[in-house]
Order: structure tokens, then sequence, then C-alpha cells
């Protein structure tokens, strides 16, 4: 078995020894990913990776490990998804429009992620501004699936989830606006956590919606996600939208027994347009938290189903926002040498920005124009309080809350590409977490008879983590014997 093939925790163990060094990790990492460029479908989970620097890199921080805070990842290639910063690397975001921009400075994830021995290692391809289910969206071309290279890997970090799973790179950062480290990570069979809103820092995260976004892991295993986390979590001056909260010992909570445990099902997750194996995975998964001892009740979360219209109108309004700084002056790329500024916006934005990012600002646009911003966006809001305030009554009653993470497993590249609004129901079960700001993991719950992994979701209440972590171990377990 290659290096590319361990996990962060065995890989530990054997550079503690002094078995193995960073560079033997790199090797088998970048075989692997030349292997895959052979292949008649390849995964196309990289949009760059610079092997000579990042050797550079880690020789640099090997000859400085004395400097390192915590040797947790010392020496752990960690692949990064291309909407976080990494300096002299470059971020494009997916987009044509960045596509010759290259970072100057380290997001403040990436420069904790170095403190505890990590190196960033080759940047990920994701949908164009991490706007998409499927990434499809890319400039850089579609991300499959290596479970079935015909089948998307979800978005939008599916780059990160495809090469995770597809043994491309030993674990990846990732980030999550409605959804996209959970359902990547359950079409792909891996886990994949997001944070509470602030538990670590945006700083250095490119924009889509900024009270959304949120950067967290995707690893081969549930203890690989909680050392992740434990390394890029912390309290940064430099967002302004970050927690200043202690951040626990996660990796010591995974293996705890979940005895009493409170585990809320809410209806609304199990209802119409839920997928038949879907259904009997996850409610599997939800047998073996009962077995280990877990107490399941089912609870109401009437608001869900204006979670969708909920989020697309808030998202793509903040979207609008942030993407007006990339005009070809402040940022991006120049496609006009034209004199008339209109027409140089015109140029710039359309050449720029793909179908799915134009129709976002679009959208966006109105829902916060004159006339229209308290029909959408104020209403939006209301609508965003009472979906937070349903979990917070549910978490009275409850300690985690159990659902599907996607609606159906992994469908075919290319079948919703012309179909935008199937596209954006297909984050039902994610986005609301994300309207609440709460944390929420997605760990395998077995596959389909095709052979397509099911994650089931696991959400607890704000900045307590360390229960997914729990109930998450325990599922991952069981399902390996489903």
């Amino acid at each position: 078995m290659g290096l590319n093939e361990s996990t962060i925790e065995n890989l530990q163990k054997l550079l503690q020894k002094k078995e193995i060094n960073f560079f033997d990790i790199v090797k088998d990492v970048t075989a692997s990913i030349d292997r895959d460029k052979k292949d008649n479908l390849p995964l196309n989970a990289y949009i760059s990776f610079d092997v000579d620097n990042i050797k550079k890199d880690g020789g640099e921080m090997l000859k400085g490990a004395g400097k390192i805070e915590n040797t947790a990842l010392k020496g752990i290639p960690i692949a990064v998804k291309d909407i976080i910063n990494v300096v002299n690397t470059p971020t494009t975001c997916g987009s044509n429009i960045l596509k010759q921009y290259v970072s100057p400075y380290d997001a403040s994830s990436v420069t904790l992620l170095r403190k505890n021995g990590g190196v960033p290692c080759g940047k990920l391809n994701m949908d164009e501004f991490a706007m998409g289910s499927s990434n499809e969206n890319s400039f850089f071309g579609a991300v499959r699936n290596p479970h079935d290279r015909t089948k998307i890997p979800g978005g939008s970090s599916g780059g990160a989830a495809s090469a995770v799973a597809g043994n491309l790179a030993v674990a990846a950062l990732g980030s999550d606006t409605g959804g996209s480290i959970r359902q990547p990570a359950s079409m792909c069979g891996v886990f994949g956590i997001k944070p509470t809103y602030g538990r670590v820092s945006r700083y250095g995260l490119v924009a889509y919606a900024s009270s959304f976004d949120q950067i967290g892991p995707v690893t081969k295993t549930v203890m690989d996600g909680a050392l992740l986390l434990e390394a890029v979590s912390g309290y940064d001056p430099k967002d302004s939208t970050s927690a200043d909260v202690e951040t626990p010992v996660f990796s010591d909570f995974v293996g705890k027994e979940i005895d009493g445990l409170t585990v809320g099902v809410p209806d609304e997750y199990f209802g119409e347009g839920l997928d038949r194996e879907v259904r009997v995975l996850v409610e599997k998964g939800i047998e073996i938290l009962k077995n280990a001892g877990a107490n399941v009740k089912e609870i109401k979360l009437s608001y869900t189903k204006y979670a969708v219209a909920t989020y697309y109108i808030i998202a793509t309004a903040e979207a609008s926002s942030n993407l007006a700084r990339f005009d070809g002056i402040r940022y991006g790329t120049r496609f006009s040498d034209t004199q008339d500024l209109i027409t140089l916006y015109r140029e710039n934005r359309s050449i720029g920005f793909g179908d799915e990012v134009k129709r976002r600002i679009l959208l966006g646009t109105f829902t916060l124009s004159s006339g229209y911003y308290d029909a959408y966006y104020l209403k939006a809001q209301k609508s965003r309080t009472l979906i937070r305030e349903d979990f917070d009554q549910a978490f009275k009653e409850v300690d985690i809350i159990v659902t599907p993470v996607s609606p159906t497993p992994a469908w075919d590249l290319g079948s919703m590409v012309g179909d935008p609004l199937q596209m954006y129901l297909a984050d039902i079960y994610t986005v609301p977490v994300n309207l609440a700001g709460l944390p929420a993991a997605s760990v395998n719950c077995g596959s389909t008879p095709a052979g397509l992994p099911v994650g089931m979701q696991l959400i607890a209440n704000h900045f307590n983590e360390a229960d997914i972590f729990r109930a998450a171990r325990i599922v991952e377990e069981g399902a390996d014997v489903l």
C-alpha cells in the first residue's frame, strides 16, 4: 500500500519512528496523481500541483521543526481547496477571471496548519467561486467520482473529496457555504466536517457568502478529521467573525462512548424526495447509534421547507456584493483594453465568469435592488431567524441531530447541468445548518448496491463538535460491517 493511501493517524506513527519522511509521502502522492492523469477518465481533482515548490516548502518546514508549536501534523502533506490562499501559489477559485492570480500571503488556516507541522500540498479543483453542487462549474473542467468516474463527486469541494477518496491526497482543507464539504464527502465516501461558524478563521478564504462560508477538513477517517480540525481552529483577530473560544482536543473524543446521548431524527428530512436507498442506509446508521447506547427521539424542524429559498436569496445577495471586486482592474485578469469603463466591466466579467456565477450574481443583485429588498432579502433574513430558532428549540431536547446529507447518491455527469433549480434542491438537507451557523459532518454509512457511497449528517449545537466526533466514530466503525 502506498503512503498516499494511508491516514494521518498512521503516517504520524511512521514519521515519529522515522521509518518514513515527508518526501516519501509526497513521492507516493505525486506518483498517484501521475497515474491518474493517464487514466481514460482522470479524476481531475487538482488545479495546480507544483511538486518542486511543495518539496521546498516541506524542506524549510523540517529545518525549522523546532519552531513548530504542535507537531500533530509534522511532515504531513495536506491538499488545499483552490479558494484558500497559500503564499506564492495560484488561487484561482476555479475561475477564468483569477487564472493568473498568485497569492502573496497565507490564509490564517494555512498559517495554523504550518504551525502544527502540516505542509500545503497542491490546490484542488472546485466549482467556480464555490458555486455548485456537482463540481461541473469549474473553468478547469469537471471533477469525477473515484467510485464511478461517470458520476459527479459532489460540490463545491469536489476536488477535495475526490482526491482524498481516490488516494491522490492524504487529507484536504475544503470550504462549506451550503454543504460544500459535507455533500461531496457523502458522495465520495469520506469524512467531512463543517465546523461552527467562527471556529476556523475565514481570513484568506476568498468570500462567496460571508455569513455562511467556513473552512473545514475532508479526510479518510473521523480521527483524521479531528486532528486536522484541531490544527486549523482558533481565534483570529484578522477575522471579525472569528469566535474567541477554546479549541478542544477533538481527537480525545474520537472513540468515546455515546451511552445516554440523545439523537434527534427530524421528520422533515425523511419525506418526499428522499431516495429509498439513501433512506435505508441512513436508517441503518441511526440503528448503529441506538445499539451503541444512544436514545433516539423524533423531533420537528418545521421551517426546513423554507431553507433552500432562504439560502439562495441571502447567499446570492452576499455573492453579488463580494464578487464586485473582480472587474479586471482591482482583481482578476483583464480581458479588454477598451478605454470605456462600462464596456471594460462588461467584457471582463462576461468573459471571466462562468454561467453559474453570472446566474447567482444576477439573482443576488435583483433581490437587493430597490423595490425588491423588502419582498425578498428582508423576508429571507426573517426566515433565517426562524430556522435558527427551530434548531435552538431542538437542542433543548437532543444532543445531536441525524439526517441524510443528500437526497440521492451521486448522479451522472452532465445530467443536471441544464436544470439549475433541480441542482439547488439537492442542497435541501445541508443549507439549514449554514443558515444557523451550526457544526455538521458527513460520515459514511454504507454504499448502494451500485457501489455509490452514502453519507449520514450529524448536526450538533454551536461549538459542540466533540459530540459529532463521538457519534461519527461509532457510525464509521459500524458501517464497516454493514
